[in-house]
Protein backbone atom coordinates (compact mmCIF):
# COMPACT_ATOMS: atom_id res chain seq x y z
CA UNK A 1 0.00 0.00 0.00
CA UNK A 2 1.31 3.44 -0.99
CA UNK A 3 0.16 6.72 0.61
CA UNK A 4 -0.12 9.68 -1.74
CA UNK A 5 -0.68 13.36 -0.87
CA UNK A 6 -2.53 15.88 -3.03
CA UNK A 7 -3.37 19.50 -2.28
CA UNK A 8 -4.94 22.60 -3.78
CA UNK A 9 -5.55 26.19 -2.67
CA UNK A 10 -9.08 27.51 -3.17
CA UNK A 11 -10.23 31.12 -2.97
CA UNK A 12 -13.22 30.42 -0.74
CA UNK A 13 -13.93 29.99 2.99
CA UNK A 14 -13.61 26.47 4.36
CA UNK A 15 -17.36 26.16 4.96
CA UNK A 16 -18.07 26.70 1.26
CA UNK A 17 -15.28 24.31 0.27
CA UNK A 18 -16.66 21.68 2.66
CA UNK A 19 -20.09 21.75 1.04
CA UNK A 20 -18.45 21.82 -2.39
CA UNK A 21 -16.81 18.54 -1.45
CA UNK A 22 -19.76 16.70 0.08
CA UNK A 23 -23.10 18.13 -1.10
CA UNK A 24 -24.48 15.47 -3.43
CA UNK A 25 -24.38 17.19 -6.82
CA UNK A 26 -21.07 18.91 -6.04
CA UNK A 27 -19.52 15.60 -5.04
CA UNK A 28 -20.79 13.90 -8.19
CA UNK A 29 -19.33 16.72 -10.28
CA UNK A 30 -15.74 16.64 -8.99
CA UNK A 31 -15.47 12.84 -8.72
CA UNK A 32 -16.53 12.56 -12.37
CA UNK A 33 -12.80 13.09 -13.01
CA UNK A 34 -12.33 9.49 -11.84
CA UNK A 35 -15.44 7.91 -13.38
CA UNK A 36 -18.36 9.65 -15.06
CA UNK A 37 -21.59 8.99 -13.18
CA UNK A 38 -19.93 8.18 -9.84
CA UNK A 39 -21.89 8.95 -6.68
CA UNK A 40 -22.14 8.06 -2.99
CA UNK A 41 -24.90 6.78 -0.71
CA UNK A 42 -24.60 7.71 2.97
CA UNK A 43 -26.04 9.93 5.66
CA UNK A 44 -22.48 11.32 5.96
CA UNK A 45 -22.47 11.00 9.76
CA UNK A 46 -19.36 9.96 11.64
CA UNK A 47 -19.39 6.20 12.18
CA UNK A 48 -21.81 5.57 9.31
CA UNK A 49 -21.33 3.34 6.31
CA UNK A 50 -20.82 4.87 2.88
CA UNK A 51 -21.06 3.30 -0.56
CA UNK A 52 -18.90 4.79 -3.34
CA UNK A 53 -20.59 3.68 -6.56
CA UNK A 54 -20.49 3.85 -10.32
CA UNK A 55 -23.57 3.83 -12.54
CA UNK A 56 -23.71 0.02 -12.43
CA UNK A 57 -23.70 -0.20 -8.63
CA UNK A 58 -20.09 -1.33 -8.34
CA UNK A 59 -17.53 0.32 -6.09
CA UNK A 60 -16.27 0.45 -2.52
CA UNK A 61 -17.92 -0.21 0.81
CA UNK A 62 -16.40 2.12 3.39
CA UNK A 63 -16.88 3.71 6.81
CA UNK A 64 -16.79 7.38 7.80
CA UNK A 65 -14.20 7.24 10.57
CA UNK A 66 -14.06 11.03 11.13
CA UNK A 67 -16.49 13.74 10.10
CA UNK A 68 -15.41 16.98 11.75
CA UNK A 69 -17.36 19.60 9.81
CA UNK A 70 -15.28 22.16 7.90
CA UNK A 71 -12.03 20.49 9.04
CA UNK A 72 -11.59 16.74 8.46
CA UNK A 73 -13.26 13.85 6.66
CA UNK A 74 -11.67 10.39 6.92
CA UNK A 75 -12.86 7.24 5.17
CA UNK A 76 -11.77 3.70 5.99
CA UNK A 77 -12.26 1.45 2.97
CA UNK A 78 -13.62 -1.97 3.92
CA UNK A 79 -14.48 -3.95 0.82
CA UNK A 80 -15.89 -4.19 -2.67
CA UNK A 81 -19.43 -3.69 -4.02
CA UNK A 82 -21.07 -5.22 -7.07
CA UNK A 83 -24.66 -4.48 -8.12
CA UNK A 84 -25.13 -2.57 -4.85
CA UNK A 85 -24.17 -5.65 -2.81
CA UNK A 86 -21.22 -6.07 -0.45
CA UNK A 87 -19.00 -8.87 -1.73
CA UNK A 88 -17.28 -11.55 0.35
CA UNK A 89 -13.61 -11.03 0.97
CA UNK A 90 -11.44 -11.56 -2.11
CA UNK A 91 -7.82 -10.87 -2.95
CA UNK A 92 -8.90 -7.47 -4.27
CA UNK A 93 -10.77 -6.54 -1.10
CA UNK A 94 -7.90 -7.80 1.03
CA UNK A 95 -5.57 -5.48 -0.87
CA UNK A 96 -7.84 -2.46 -0.24
CA UNK A 97 -9.09 -3.33 3.25
CA UNK A 98 -7.95 -0.77 5.82
CA UNK A 99 -6.96 1.80 3.21
CA UNK A 100 -7.61 5.38 4.28
CA UNK A 101 -8.76 8.44 2.35
CA UNK A 102 -8.46 11.68 4.31
CA UNK A 103 -9.43 15.30 3.58
CA UNK A 104 -8.16 18.17 5.74
CA UNK A 105 -9.19 21.81 5.28
CA UNK A 106 -7.14 24.76 6.53
CA UNK A 107 -8.20 28.39 5.93
CA UNK A 108 -5.90 31.40 5.99
CA UNK A 109 -7.07 34.89 4.97
CA UNK A 110 -9.98 33.52 2.97
CA UNK A 111 -7.89 30.92 1.12
CA UNK A 112 -8.66 27.29 1.97
CA UNK A 113 -6.04 24.61 1.43
CA UNK A 114 -7.44 21.14 0.83
CA UNK A 115 -4.95 18.41 1.69
CA UNK A 116 -5.87 14.89 0.59
CA UNK A 117 -3.97 11.75 1.59
CA UNK A 118 -4.99 8.41 0.11
CA UNK A 119 -3.75 4.84 0.42
CA UNK A 120 -3.41 3.06 -2.92
CA UNK A 121 -2.61 -0.35 -4.29
CA UNK A 122 0.53 0.18 -6.36
CA UNK A 123 -0.98 -0.71 -9.73
CA UNK A 124 -3.35 2.29 -9.46
CA UNK A 125 -0.58 4.78 -8.72
CA UNK A 126 -0.32 6.27 -12.22
CA UNK A 127 -4.09 6.50 -12.60
CA UNK A 128 -4.60 8.48 -9.39
CA UNK A 129 -1.55 10.68 -10.01
CA UNK A 130 -3.24 11.71 -13.23
CA UNK A 131 -6.89 11.85 -12.10
CA UNK A 132 -6.72 13.38 -8.63
CA UNK A 133 -5.26 16.77 -9.67
CA UNK A 134 -8.03 17.00 -12.30
CA UNK A 135 -10.64 16.23 -9.65
CA UNK A 136 -9.27 18.93 -7.34
CA UNK A 137 -9.35 21.47 -10.18
CA UNK A 138 -13.04 20.63 -10.64
CA UNK A 139 -13.53 21.11 -6.89
CA UNK A 140 -11.80 24.50 -7.06
CA UNK A 141 -14.13 25.64 -9.86
CA UNK A 142 -17.19 24.53 -7.87
CA UNK A 143 -16.07 26.19 -4.64
CA UNK A 144 -15.13 29.47 -6.29
CA UNK A 145 -18.50 29.71 -8.08
CA UNK A 146 -22.01 30.51 -6.91
CA UNK A 147 -23.65 27.41 -5.36
CA UNK A 148 -25.83 25.55 -7.85
CA UNK A 149 -27.54 23.24 -5.37
CA UNK A 150 -27.78 22.64 -1.62
CA UNK A 151 -28.10 19.19 -0.03
CA UNK A 152 -29.94 18.27 3.18
CA UNK A 153 -30.44 14.75 4.57
CA UNK A 154 -32.03 12.71 7.31
CA UNK A 155 -31.94 9.01 8.24
CA UNK A 156 -35.09 7.19 9.30
CA UNK A 157 -35.56 3.98 11.27
CA UNK A 158 -38.73 2.77 9.57
CA UNK A 159 -39.86 1.13 6.35
CA UNK A 160 -39.47 2.66 2.91
CA UNK A 161 -43.24 2.34 2.40
CA UNK A 162 -43.87 4.33 5.58
CA UNK A 163 -41.41 7.07 4.60
CA UNK A 164 -42.90 7.39 1.11
CA UNK A 165 -46.46 7.57 2.45
CA UNK A 166 -45.72 10.18 5.09
CA UNK A 167 -43.66 12.27 2.69
CA UNK A 168 -46.29 12.35 -0.07
CA UNK A 169 -49.76 12.06 1.53
CA UNK A 170 -51.47 15.37 2.49
CA UNK A 171 -52.87 14.01 5.77
CA UNK A 172 -49.28 13.45 6.89
CA UNK A 173 -47.63 16.49 5.23
CA UNK A 174 -49.62 18.93 7.37
CA UNK A 175 -48.04 17.42 10.50
CA UNK A 176 -44.37 18.01 9.66
CA UNK A 177 -43.97 20.53 6.83
CA UNK A 178 -42.69 23.57 8.75
CA UNK A 179 -39.27 24.73 9.94
CA UNK A 180 -40.07 25.99 13.46
CA UNK A 181 -42.71 25.57 16.14
CA UNK A 182 -44.18 29.03 15.52
CA UNK A 183 -45.18 27.97 11.99
CA UNK A 184 -47.49 25.24 10.72
CA UNK A 185 -48.88 23.76 7.52
CA UNK A 186 -52.66 24.11 7.79
CA UNK A 187 -53.42 22.79 4.29
CA UNK A 188 -51.76 20.45 1.79
CA UNK A 189 -52.80 19.26 -1.66
CA UNK A 190 -50.64 16.80 -3.58
CA UNK A 191 -51.41 15.39 -7.03
CA UNK A 192 -48.65 12.81 -7.36
CA UNK A 193 -48.44 12.60 -11.15
CA UNK A 194 -45.93 13.93 -13.66
CA UNK A 195 -47.08 17.35 -14.84
CA UNK A 196 -49.42 17.78 -11.86
CA UNK A 197 -48.97 20.20 -8.95
CA UNK A 198 -48.74 20.20 -5.20
CA UNK A 199 -49.67 23.16 -2.98
CA UNK A 200 -48.59 23.37 0.67
CA UNK A 201 -49.83 26.33 2.70
CA UNK A 202 -47.16 27.60 5.11
CA UNK A 203 -48.35 29.98 7.85
CA UNK A 204 -47.21 31.54 11.10
CA UNK A 205 -49.33 30.42 14.02
CA UNK A 206 -50.02 34.04 15.01
CA UNK A 207 -51.77 34.53 11.66
CA UNK A 208 -49.54 37.38 10.50
CA UNK A 209 -47.79 35.58 7.61
CA UNK A 210 -48.65 32.84 5.13
CA UNK A 211 -47.72 31.71 1.64
CA UNK A 212 -48.31 28.76 -0.69
CA UNK A 213 -45.37 26.54 -1.62
CA UNK A 214 -46.23 25.26 -5.09
CA UNK A 215 -44.41 22.80 -7.33
CA UNK A 216 -44.91 20.74 -10.49
CA UNK A 217 -43.69 17.15 -10.73
CA UNK A 218 -41.20 16.41 -13.50
CA UNK A 219 -40.16 12.87 -12.52
CA UNK A 220 -41.65 10.28 -10.16
CA UNK A 221 -40.10 6.89 -9.37
CA UNK A 222 -42.22 5.49 -6.54
CA UNK A 223 -40.29 4.99 -3.28
CA UNK A 224 -37.07 6.00 -5.05
CA UNK A 225 -37.07 9.54 -6.47
CA UNK A 226 -39.10 12.73 -6.92
CA UNK A 227 -38.12 15.68 -9.11
CA UNK A 228 -40.21 18.84 -9.12
CA UNK A 229 -39.97 22.47 -10.15
CA UNK A 230 -41.00 25.16 -7.68
CA UNK A 231 -43.25 27.93 -8.97
CA UNK A 232 -40.24 30.31 -9.12
CA UNK A 233 -38.45 27.93 -11.53
CA UNK A 234 -36.04 26.23 -9.14
CA UNK A 235 -35.54 22.47 -9.30
CA UNK A 236 -35.70 20.07 -6.34
CA UNK A 237 -34.67 16.40 -6.35
CA UNK A 238 -35.70 14.08 -3.51
CA UNK A 239 -34.03 10.66 -3.18
CA UNK A 240 -35.03 7.67 -1.04
CA UNK A 241 -32.12 5.27 -0.46
CA UNK A 242 -32.02 2.12 1.68
CA UNK A 243 -28.92 1.10 3.61
CA UNK A 244 -28.72 -1.39 6.49
CA UNK A 245 -32.50 -1.33 7.06
CA UNK A 246 -32.52 2.47 7.33
CA UNK A 247 -33.90 5.01 4.88
CA UNK A 248 -31.65 7.88 3.83
CA UNK A 249 -33.84 10.75 2.61
CA UNK A 250 -31.97 13.38 0.61
CA UNK A 251 -33.17 16.68 -0.84
CA UNK A 252 -31.10 18.62 -3.38
CA UNK A 253 -32.48 22.06 -4.17
CA UNK A 254 -31.43 25.11 -6.13
CA UNK A 255 -31.01 28.13 -3.82
CA UNK A 256 -32.91 31.38 -4.23
CA UNK A 257 -31.24 34.80 -4.22
CA UNK A 258 -32.99 36.49 -1.29
CA UNK A 259 -31.78 34.62 1.77
CA UNK A 260 -28.27 33.40 2.57
CA UNK A 261 -27.23 29.88 1.59
CA UNK A 262 -26.70 29.11 5.29
CA UNK A 263 -30.24 30.20 6.20
CA UNK A 264 -31.76 28.19 3.35
CA UNK A 265 -29.79 25.08 4.29
CA UNK A 266 -30.84 25.45 7.92
CA UNK A 267 -34.52 25.96 7.05
CA UNK A 268 -34.80 22.97 4.73
CA UNK A 269 -32.87 20.81 7.20
CA UNK A 270 -35.22 21.83 10.01
CA UNK A 271 -38.20 20.66 7.96
CA UNK A 272 -36.50 17.31 7.34
CA UNK A 273 -35.76 17.05 11.06
CA UNK A 274 -39.49 17.60 11.71
CA UNK A 275 -40.28 14.89 9.18
CA UNK A 276 -37.98 12.46 10.98
CA UNK A 277 -39.55 13.28 14.34
CA UNK A 278 -43.08 12.81 13.00
CA UNK A 279 -42.28 9.63 11.08
CA UNK A 280 -40.49 7.88 13.93
CA UNK A 281 -42.88 8.81 16.72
Amino acid sequence: MIRLPFSIDINAPKEKVWYSLWDDENYESWVSAFCEGSYAISDWNQGSKIYFLDQNGSGMNSKIAINKPFETMLFHHLGELKEYTELPETEITKAWSGAEERYDLKENNGITTVLVTIDLVEKYLDYFNDAFPKALEKLKTIAESKPKTITVKTTLDTSLEDVWSKFTQPEHIINWNFASNDWHCPKAENHLEIGKNFTFTMASKDGEMNFDFVGTYQEIIPMKKLVYQIADGRKVTVKFDVMDNQIILTENFEPENIHSVELQRSGWQSILDNFKKYTEQ
